[in-house]
């Protein structure tokens, strides 16, 4: 199609420094769209009133206070509510006043930082032009006038109170992780002692989570799941560190599907299979269980485990197969473990040989 005359007249006007053939001149478009530039600057209500200003300065210095005092009130909440005892009213005690705390830290910081930003750092509009290649050292030597101007602007070698005080919240903020690193494995044991042992042992029975009843073999049907917990668990002192270690799924399959190695032949009964609901890479609860594929699917970094063959890991970040109960029956035709585990449970974070 022949272009218009207006298009080839628009064609011929193009600026004298734009040289034939440069991609995107072919046509100057007579209604182009103009740069409308910045809208006029509105100055703020502490650039105008040096009371406001001191206002606002007050403002941002204290919610970084406040930051610290939380960061410390997690800290001696963590101290003051221990839970060790397993008891859920002094872990939601703890849990309670260590989140209130942490919640502190992190929105003084983030709502110190914001106002800042709004109400004393400089907001007047600018335009940065990009490079796409080095810059020369006048360049370089622009760049560091930016961020002396920039620092100027901010305030932040200026007001020393809100520098001190933001300094300040930000090394306290790590500290309530750094002390809650300490109940992430038992004072003064072996982790791969602490995990070596659980609840389990020959002629326990294995009882339905949460409500304790025990389980006959003739209930669990082929392709059905059932969450396992030792009898007795609730009647533990530490009964959450317990079930945190012993908690188990159930599963049964046909017999035929099964591949268990040499010596492991007698750890399931008639195709009910029992392994260790404690994910082998972070602890995570693998509780996903696909029927068809016999795969359980760990939801939190999405390891799975061939149920088939001894729980193998076949995707993720999972480095070990989950651990296998031995099971049994016993006289009255309840299932019961034959031992406890023959491995440690949960996370590999520490070396095995």
């Amino acid at each position: 199609m022949a272009k218009s005359d207006s298009a080839v007249e628009h064609a011929t006007d193009a600026p004298d420094d734009v040289r034939p053939g440069d991609p995107g001149t072919g046509i100057v478009l007579a209604d182009a769209p103009v740069n409308p530039g910045f809208p006029p600057h509105r100055p703020r209500v502490t650039d105008q009133d040096p009371k406001k200003n001191r206002s606002a300065e007050r403002t941002v210095f204290t919610l970084f206070y406040i930051s610290i005092a939380g960061s410390i009130w997690a800290v001696a909440s963590y101290l003051a509510f221990p839970i060790e005892s397993g008891n859920l009213a002094d872990v939601r005690m703890s849990t309670m006043y260590i989140g209130i705390g942490s919640a502190f830290a992190l929105l003084g910081i983030g709502i110190g930082a914001v106002h800042w930003a709004k109400a004393l750092m400089s907001d007047k509009e600018g335009i940065d032009i990009r490079h796409p290649i080095h810059g020369s050292d006048e360049t370089r030597q622009t760049a560091i006038e930016i961020f002396e101007q920039a620092n100027e602007e901010s305030g932040f070698g200026r007001r020393t109170l809100i520098r001190n005080t933001l300094i300040g919240a930000l090394v306290a903020f790590p500290l309530p992780a750094v002390v809650l690193f300490r109940g992430l494995a038992p004072q003064n044991q072996d982790p791969v002692v602490a995990l070596s042992h659980t609840m389990w042992k020959q002629g326990l029975r294995l009882t339905k989570d949460p409500s304790g009843l025990p389980i006959k073999a003739s209930d669990v049907t082929l392709g059905s799941v059932f969450h396992v917990i030792p009898d007795g668990l609730y009647d533990a002192p530490d009964m959450l560190e317990e079930k945190g270690k012993a908690a188990v799924l159930l599963m049964r399959l046909d017999p035929g599907d099964l591949h268990p190695s040499p010596g492991r032949e007698s750890w399931a009964y008639n195709g009910i299979v029992a392994y260790s609901k404690i994910c082998t890479h972070v602890g995570c609860p693998v509780a996903l269980y696909e029927q068809n594929t016999h795969h359980l699917l760990c939801p939190c970094h999405q390891s799975q485990f061939d149920i088939t063959h001894e729980a193998e890991v076949i995707f993720g970040p999972a480095s070990r197969p989950l651990p296998q109960l031995p099971i049994t029956i016993d006289a009255e035709g309840y299932l019961v473990a034959q031992s406890d585990f023959h491995e440690p449970v949960g996370p590999s974070f520490w070396e095995r040989s």
